[in-house]
Parts: structure tokens; sequence; C-alpha cells
């Protein structure tokens, strides 16, 4: 069943950087749902019938624009928003390249290559083989999600930041939710880079790159303060039918994201659960996951630890 929401963002309405000084193309109440008209992350460079010559020909700089942003009344720095994630619709198409200096291995795959998929939406999959018989499900989310910086200028929409951006994090799916700390009055929140499936790192730097149309609602919490980085809580339908509650660690050093994404999952145990430091500490290390969520998009790493939602008694968010 469709999501009705009286706002939308038009898919002409993007940007190519995070900055504060933009101007909002849509206001609403807090607690409103808005729905985006996203292209794929390439911005309409690839299409559905491109060949190599599209990854070869590419404009680096065009590519992960996001849509907005929105002015969340209410919102100001210090709080956090919540970003409910209702509803996603993919195209019936998506994408997936290697472009010559992008991924984690580009030393060893120096040459370009682009795969078009078929999403096969009523099934749930997309044939990464189809002679092989290697199916890939889908599972569709944002890549690009994050509301604007404090500090003023142009910031590159490529990397992730502690305000969200290009977080690549496949546990935000329909019927996920993700919290981001607010710097700038309405919180300024844009969306984009529409992924149909992507492993945990995007390591190539290319998911199933596909448009999208989402709609989202958008929440100004108050009583969140420790929420200094990206915080998300997975939809069951994630790994093992199993809710998870995330916090993450950002920065150009991943041992010290890593160490930001446990202190960050302490601090919510302490805050929300009363727990001691050194109890929360020790219940991360027997019952938390640690991921790399997003490993391509320098400067910065994303590390995430994650906590099944079954472990914290009423589950509170």
């Amino acid at each position: 069943m469709s999501i009705r929401s009286i706002h939308s963002v038009k898919i002409s309405q993007s940007h190519l950087a995070w900055d504060n000084s933009i101007a909002p193309v849509l206001r609403i109440k807090s607690g409103e749902t808005v729905t985006f008209d996203c292209l794929d992350a390439s911005n309409g460079q690839i299409k559905q019938d491109s060949t190599i010559a599209a990854i070869q020909s590419i404009v680096f700089a065009h590519l992960d624009q996001v849509n907005g942003p929105v002015y969340v009344e209410g919102a100001e720095p210090g709080d956090t928003l919540q970003i409910d994630v209702l509803e996603i619709d993919t195209a019936d198409w998506g994408w997936t390249g290697l472009i010559p200096g992008f991924g984690l291995l580009t030393d060893e795959f120096p040459e370009p290559a682009l795969k078009i998929w078929k999403l096969d939406k009523a099934a749930g999959f997309a044939y990464f083989d189809d002679a092989k018989r290697i199916k890939i499900p889908l599972r569709p989310f944002a890549g690009e999600m994050g509301v604007a910086p404090g500090e003023p200028g142009a910031f590159s929409t490529i990397p992730p930041y502690s305000t969200g951006g290009n977080i690549d994090t496949k546990h935000v799916g329909v019927g996920g939710t993700l919290f981001l700390p607010i710097e700038v009055d309405g919180a300024l929140f844009s969306i984009g880079d529409g992924h149909a499936a992507q492993g945990d790192g995007e390591v190539c730097g290319t998911a199933i790159e596909t448009p999208m149309k989402i709609t989202v609602r958008l929440t100004v919490r108050k009583d969140r303060g420790f929420t200094k980085t990206p915080h998300y809580a997975s939809p069951p339908s994630n790994d093992h039918n199993v809710s998870y509650y995330g916090t993450t660690g950002v920065g150009p050093d991943m041992k010290e994201a890593t160490r930001s994404a446990v202190r960050n999952m302490i601090d919510y145990l302490v805050v929300t659960y009363n727990l001691s430091r050194v109890d929360a500490y020790m219940l991360c290390s027997v019952a938390a996951d640690l991921r790399l969520h997003e490993v391509v998009d320098m400067p910065n790493f994303m590390v995430g630890m994650m906590l099944p939602r079954t472990l914290l008694p009423g589950s509170r968010l």
C-alpha cells in the first residue's frame, strides 16, 4: 500500500554539496512525511541502455547529488533528526560499475567496467548471472541521507560525515530509522543515491545503483543529546529477522572510527538503559558486532556497532 504524503521534492531539486547556505526547497512541520524523487548516483549519466563508454566519460564532479534540502520547523543545533523510512520504489533497472581511481582495490582493477541489472521487483531479486543462477536479493535503501553541517562552506557529497551524507548503510531500508545530529536551524535534510542492494563496505565503490522514489517521516527529537554521529535501528527484515540498534564512528582513521562507534554505543546504553559505563562496555564486547559500513568514500571511513534490539528491554529509540 502506498504511503500518502502531502509534501514532495522533485527530481530537479538537487544539489552537489553539503552547505548550510543552500536555501531549502521545502519547509515542513516535525513529524510530517516527504516523498523524494531521486536520480541514481550518476546523476543520470548512466542509463538503462548505457555501455562501458558511459563509465569512461563519466564526470566525477557530478556524482552523488542529493535532493533537498528540507527545513524542519523546530529543529535546532543540539537536537536530533529522526528519519523513519516508510516506502521505497526503485526503477526496474540498475547499474554497478568500476570507475577508474575509485574503490578499495582500484590499483588492482584499473580498467572501467559496467553491469546493467534487470530488477525483478515483484520477485524481490536480480540475477547477477542468469546462466549460473546467481541471484541477489533486493534490499533497497538510500545511500545518501544527511543534514547540513554547522561549519560554513561547501563539503563534498562523496564521503560520510558525523552529520550523515554518504553513509551507504544497507540497514536503513523500509521500516528502518536513522538518527542524525542537527547542527543548524531547520536541520536542512537531503537524501539520494538509491541502491537496490549492497554489501557492507561497498568495496568497489558502487552498489546496484538505481533511481528511486522514497518517502520518509522527519521528526525533531529534543531528548537525544547523545547522538553525535549517525545512529540507526534496522528493520526486522535484516539479517536473520533480527532488528539491530546501531551506532557509528566516522573519520579518516579506521581504528579511531571504530573506537568512536563503540563509545557511542556505550553512551546510548548509559543514557537509555541506565547502565554503568563498565557494564555497557562489557555488553558491547559480548553481544554487539562491528561492521565496516563504508570503506571507499575517502577521506572518511564509517564503522558501525550493531546490538540486537531483542536484548534491550522495551527496544527504546
